[in-house]
């Protein structure tokens, strides 16, 4: 049996960032990691650090990712530094290419709702005509009528994240545990027994940051989780020399050159398979985005499953029968690193969690059933 100041049910980019952001704070962590055995979110991420088009109907949302997104520059120099290696993260701003008139008009429309409910904060946005589309990314195609622009966009490597979240762990003393799923947990005395991979584990603090596995584990201590998988599929071409100074929200380019693929939404439960329609179809709208794509090889694919609650917003929650234990789930792990390891991990740790967070509670549900 081993104590901790907090234990954190998940080693994905979520729970990793509250980790990091925990053992920053002083605390000793242990992250309980079930590894790639698990539906792990962090293995299909495409990268994107996104604002642009997010918050639609939940104003506290759209603050959110902005404010992690404007920490992201200092968050990923200080990551880089916990493994000697840049990992990748660039805020050129990103585009959502539009192939149609009805396109634009969505995407304007979202942009417009999202300004009009940001008041006197505004909302950052710029609508682009296809030739200034064209002038910041030269090789799209003719079916490409225009885009949108947020220039608190950008993108980073999602493998080379975890692995300084997880090197930043260990760097200020945390323990990460692979192998180690979290099954069963008891609440005693102000503090949590959590048992994973054979062993107990004690802390007085409980992260449940599990994704897909979240909703099991919270009911054990009071914590309503409601989240489901939606499935996401993915392709990735040969390296190539720089062709997009931009990411867009289904084509982006990553540091080693490859090009990667994707945006589909797939509600077909727990099955993570490659289907050809979907694959063809994200093939067929990145070659009428970029044409020249059709001239490189398609090396890989894969899908994974995201981790979505009923409204697509996070839900952040504190056990009210069990204080100490936390719910932590999102879909956007890239994004919201930066507010999970700087804001959300010292809202634990010094107390100010649910003042923070109240609009994500999972009591927004309860009041729209009503």
């Amino acid at each position: 049996m081993t104590a901790y100041d907090a234990i954190v049910a998940g080693g994905g980019l979520v729970g990793s960032a509250v980790g990091y952001g925990l053992a920053r704070q002083g605390l000793s962590v242990a992250v309980l990691d079930e590894g790639d055995l698990a539906y792990r979110a962090s293995r299909g991420n495409f990268g994107l650090v996104w604002v642009q088009g997010k918050g639609d109907g939940l104003p506290a949302y759209a603050d959110w990712t902005r404010s992690s997104a404007d920490r992201w520059p200092a968050f990923a120099e200080t990551l880089s530094g916990e493994i000697g290696q840049d990992i990748g993260y660039r805020k050129p701003g990103g585009i959502h290419l539009c192939l149609s008139e009805a396109e634009m008009e969505q995407a304007q429309a979202v942009l417009a709702r999202l300004h009009n409910q940001a008041g006197p904060a505004g909302y950052d946005y710029r609508v682009l005509d296809r030739q200034e589309v064209l002038e910041r990314l030269p090789g799209i195609g003719p079916a490409v009528v225009g885009g949108t622009y947020g220039p608190h966009d950008g993108h980073v490597s999602p493998l080379l994240l975890l692995k300084s979240l997880h090197a930043g762990l260990a760097r200020h003393k945390g323990a990460y545990r692979p192998g180690a799923k979290a099954e069963r947990i008891t609440a005693s005395g102000g503090s949590f027994r959590v048992e994973a991979g054979g062993e107990t584990h004690v802390g007085a603090k409980l992260v449940i940051a599990a994704g897909l596995g979240s909703r099991a584990l919270g009911r054990q201590v009071g914590l309503d989780v409601p989240v489901d998988p939606l499935k996401g599929q993915i392709l990735v071409t040969e390296r190539t020399k720089p062709l997009l100074d931009l990411p867009t929200i289904f084509v982006r380019q990553t540091e080693e050159g490859s090009i990667l693929l994707g945006d589909s939404h797939e509600n077909v439960g727990f099955d993570i398979g490659s289907t050809v329609d979907v694959i063809s179809n994200i093939a067929a709208r990145a070659v009428r985005s970029f044409p020249f794509l059709r001239d490189l090889r398609i090396v890989r694919s894969w899908a994974a499953l995201r981790i979505m609650t009923p409204d697509g917003f996070p839900v952040y929650d504190e056990s009210e029968s069990c204080p100490g234990a936390y719910a932590v789930t999102c879909h956007s792990g890239v994004t919201l690193a930066a507010a999970h390891a700087l804001r959300l991990a010292p809202a634990i740790v010094e107390g100010g969690f649910r003042e923070l967070l109240t609009p994500f509670s999972v009591k927004r549900f309860h009041v729209q059933a009503t």
